[in-house]
């Protein structure tokens, strides 16, 4: 059985406000840590994706902090203690103090971060 953990993830994510611990499993699943040391709306970031949103699922746990999940249907923060699942079509803002992991089919997170890349270079 495949297994990760903060400590052995294979690549590491560093920019301003966030820390990523990222390993891609053999299942097809892509597991991140991830660390935020400033609050941020990220909405900007996944423009030209269907939407303007998120299209890859993801299930989560919140260790510590809370993220919100912005959504055609409104808003949901997950806080401390909580598992969560969002689907396809969402924003995340994050707030500093945060430390989650988050597990995601691979496929629709690889098409995602692609055109969230090239928004964050386009942005500097």
């Amino acid at each position: 059985m495949p297994k990760t953990s903060k400590a052995t993830a294979e690549d590491t994510i560093r920019l301003e406000g966030y820390e990523g611990r990222t390993t891609e499993l053999d299942t097809g699943y892509t597991v991140v840590f991830e660390s935020y040391t400033a609050d941020a709306d990220l909405t900007e970031y996944f423009k030209g994706l269907p939407d303007d949103r998120c299209q890859c699922p993801h299930w989560g746990y919140v260790f510590s902090g809370k993220v919100t999940f912005k959504t055609a249907d409104g808003d949901e923060t997950f806080e401390t203690g909580d598992a969560y699942h969002v689907g396809p079509g969402h924003t995340p803002v994050l707030y500093a103090g945060t430390d989650l992991v988050e597990f995601s089919p691979t496929a629709e997170l690889t098409r995602t971060i692609e055109v969230v890349s090239k928004n964050m270079e386009s942005m500097g």
